[in-house]
């Protein structure tokens, strides 16, 4: 039986439910003294413990997809990368890096939250660097962290005056923007592909998908709360704009993210394409729906059930224009709960929007499969948006 079956879970449940009424009804039995009895009652405990905790944790892996397979749960999993496919034709250019500039929206915090960060090591102009920064939203009145990579070129005399792509990176909920470095490897990911030149010198700007935690907003502006979609569409660009040397045009911005920040990425592209023109979304949701941590995101009445459908993304490729963006999307066969989804998604798809995707044969909802697709999505990615043509006079 697979570790993802019904069947498994199921036949695990019922062990469970036995233990605890053979348990109940052999207890009589082991109330007396001396070491069989004790032995009997603490292998009873024991094993019923263990089933019962069994059948949780098969629960909340079936519900999540955390390990796909036995092999996956051992250590034992496929790690070459993914390959992406093109599902539409896309008319996608190049992408480039982007430097730094301290400005009052851009705060410097040191090395906070670098220790479990894959730190470039060696000269700024041979392996770029990784900021720790705090980024001043004026509009969703708010100061949210971040890390920020800046590719070598941002430091070389030839680059000097030069703007850089910049790719806004989403972690999952409620992970934070360690995950994205240290166990994503995002920085070391795309350090690694400009130096192979499979990617143009890119600036990385990884940011949490959140900004009123421990409530998940799901990069929503939500009626009367948090106005997240604002933040990330309106203040987090004008942030960089003020201390980086980024692009100033749309085609030289894009968004990915893994899990809920993959579901952001998608949002936000789909939803304000002049602002992210390209997305890689890891594993994401093709819909945003209210549950307990994010409480109610759309509002009541009918505006209410108006904003939860624009926030239906295969509801709104089926009744809406299609917006001018790239995305792609990734999912495994088996493993991922979003395939059917994901397949669905891809042939709502119509012009002008192009998509491309991953489809690993298996892999489940965690670091070890997004791994294999954060490198061919970054490339992608880079092919998509364009080097800044504006300098820094």
């Amino acid at each position: 039986m697979g570790l993802t079956s019904r069947s498994l879970l199921y036949t695990v449940i019922f062990v469970a439910v036995v233990c605890v009424g053979l348990t109940l009804w052999l207890w009589p039995r082991l109330s007396g003294r001396g070491v069989l009895p004790l032995l009997g009652r603490l292998g009873a405990i024991v094993v019923t413990q263990l089933t019962i905790m069994s059948s949780v944790l098969l629960a909340v892996n079936s519900a999540n997809s955390f390990y796909g397979s036995w092999g996956e749960l051992i250590g034992k999993y496929d790690r070459s990368p993914g390959e992406v496919t093109q599902v539409t034709e896309n008319g996608g250019a190049s992408t480039t890096p982007v430097d730094a500039g301290k400005g009052g929206l851009v705060r410097n915090t040191g090395t906070e939250g670098l220790d479990k960060s894959d730190i470039p090591q060696g000269p700024k102009d041979k392996v770029g660097t990784l900021e720790s920064v705090r980024l001043v939203a004026r509009r969703a009145g708010v100061m949210e962290p971040a890390f920020v990579y800046l590719p070598p070129q941002y430091y070389q005399e030839q680059y000097k005056r030069q703007r850089f792509p910049v790719v806004i990176a989403i972690s999952g909920y409620p992970g934070g923007i360690t995950n994205l470095s240290h166990f994503l490897k995002v920085p070391k990911t795309a350090s690694d592909l400009i130096v192979e030149r499979k990617m143009q010198p890119t600036v990385i700007v990884m940011v949490r998908p959140t900004i009123a935690p421990p409530r998940d907003t799901e990069c929503v502006d939500v009626p009367g709360g948090p106005q997240s979609e604002t933040y990330f569409t309106k203040d987090l660009p004008e942030a960089l704009k003020s201390a980086y040397r980024v692009g100033h045009e749309a085609s030289a911005w894009g968004v990915m993210g893994y899990s809920s920040g993959g579901t952001c990425a998608l949002e936000l592209a789909m939803r304000q394409p002049g602002t992210f023109p390209v997305a890689g979304a890891l594993s994401a949701d093709y819909k945003i729906k209210n549950d307990l941590t994010t409480g109610n995101l759309f509002g009541d009445g009918e505006e209410g059930e108006k904003n939860k459908r624009e926030h239906d993304l295969i509801w709104r490729l089926g009744n809406l224009p299609a917006p001018r963006v790239s995305v792609l999307v990734t999912s495994s066969k088996e493993g991922e709960k979003n395939f059917k989804e994901t397949e669905k998604f891809l042939k709502a798809v119509k012009e002008p929007m192009t998509a491309a995707k991953i489809i690993l044969p298996s892999g489940s909802h965690n670091f070890t499969t997004w791994r294999r697709e954060i490198a061919p999505t970054l490339e992608w990615m880079g092919k998509q948006m364009t080097f800044p043509q504006d300098v820094n006079n």
